[in-house]
């Protein structure tokens, strides 16, 4: 018998080594094929590669600067417990509108103040998920990245300025966040309504692991000595996720970039920034669609939510440009932070993360939910900024 499953395993391997690389080189023949063809093969390379340098100069080393000036605010906060305070005021929140216990708080301004896999550590300890059922803690992965980033996509959207006026996105980037958490209700919920009944539930179970995000030390040194630590170490940590975004934002907006924006008016020259504009042309057969639900009014714009999809870095590198080009407005701004905030790179963090706590399983369901929730997220900041707009000016 095991020879037989051992047989059957050796073929399946070596289909995949046939099948594989020739799906990959049928894919890319057609990408490149089609980009090479309306381009010329020596713009697309060259604009490919100005298109990536230009990102890197300007908006990888900008979303950096952000990073380590948030991530050094962050850790201010948490060692002279600030964070623990705002947790203390969301606790009586948690089980009303999110189904979840108190100290679920913590979670959120974890994420909040990093990035998706914070919620890892504190899931699988112990001493934080006690009280938990286990489709609660399951939905923590759906709950935690509806906040990952947040404070480095709303300090991004609140400073852009407006061509016209001068004036920053500050208000549209708050209705954003108010978009984000309602869809952090409906993916968290319908995430624990999509596996309250599986049968899966018994044969896995949560692993355990410490988390020193939960130590709490008493420290002697002196009150400048911990001010000036947890800046410099919390900017340190801004460093390494300012690094990290460097990949998604370079490789995947770059090629959203290129099937995004058109040509110059004076013909391709290999420039950063120009391409076949296929995106818009795919959007525009339901323009309508996206005018109804996030109010766009460019086939453009919905570079964005896709490209959230994968890495929100990337998104946000998207919307300087799209702001140089006068197609954007306040309310695209409260949609963008709802939905780069609510989305955040879930498609590429998601498998991981319940893989981490041993609910690989259930991945596709929390894909599911967090899908509604981020276009719920949109949704809702889009008719919030209409309902807000007459006080806004």
């Amino acid at each position: 018998m095991s020879d037989a499953v051992s047989t059957k395993s050796e073929t399946s391997t070596g289909v995949r080594q046939i099948v594989e690389p020739l799906v990959l080189l049928l894919l890319a023949g057609l990408l490149f094929g089609y980009l090479g063809q309306t381009m010329g093969v020596t713009h697309m390379f060259n604009t490919l590669f100005n298109t990536a340098h230009q990102l890197l100069l300007n908006t990888v080393l900008f979303l950096m600067g952000i990073t380590v000036l948030t991530g050094a605010a962050g850790r201010l906060l948490m060692e002279f417990h600030v964070i623990s305070l705002i947790e203390r005021l969301l606790v009586p929140l948690m089980r009303p509108v999110f189904n979840l216990p108190g100290r679920a708080a913590m979670a959120a301004m974890m994420t909040f103040f990093s990035d998706n896999p914070a919620i890892i550590g504190l899931a699988k300890d112990r001493r934080f998920n006690h009280s938990f059922k286990v489709p609660e803690i399951i939905s923590l992965t759906n709950f935690g990245t509806s906040f990952g980033m947040g404070l480095i996509v709303i300090t991004f959207m609140a400073t852009l300025q407006n061509n016209e006026t001068g004036a920053t996105y500050f208000l549209p980037a708050m209705i954003g966040l108010g978009g984000a958490l309602v869809g952090a209700i409906i993916s968290t919920r319908l995430m624990q309504r999509l596996i309250r009944n599986d049968s899966r539930l018994h044969e896995l179970s949560i692993k355990d692991t410490h988390s020193e995000l939960l130590d709490d030390h008493s420290s002697t040194d002196p009150v400048w000595l911990r001010f000036l630590n947890a800046l410099l170490d919390g900017g340190k940590g801004g460093v390494k996720m300012g690094v990290a975004i460097i990949p998604g934002v370079l490789i995947i907006s770059t090629f959203v970039m290129v099937l995004t924006f058109g040509a110059p008016v004076t013909g391709y020259t290999g420039g950063a920034f120009e391409g076949v504009a296929l995106l818009p042309k795919l959007a525009s057969h339901v323009t309508w669609l996206f005018e109804l639900l996030f109010g766009f009014d460019h086939a453009e714009l919905v570079a964005f939510p896709i490209t959230s999809l994968g890495a929100v870095g990337a998104a946000m590198s998207l919307v300087p440009n799209f702001i140089s080009q006068g197609i954007i407005g306040g309310s695209d701004i409260a949609v963008f932070t709802a939905m780069g905030m609510c989305w955040s790179g879930y498609l590429s963090t998601h498998t991981a993360m319940l893989d981490s706590l041993g609910f690989r399983l259930l991945t596709s369901k929390a894909i599911l939910a967090h899908t509604i929730g981020g276009i719920c997220a949109g949704i809702a900041a889009r008719y919030l900024y209409l309902l807000l707009s007459p006080f806004i000016g």
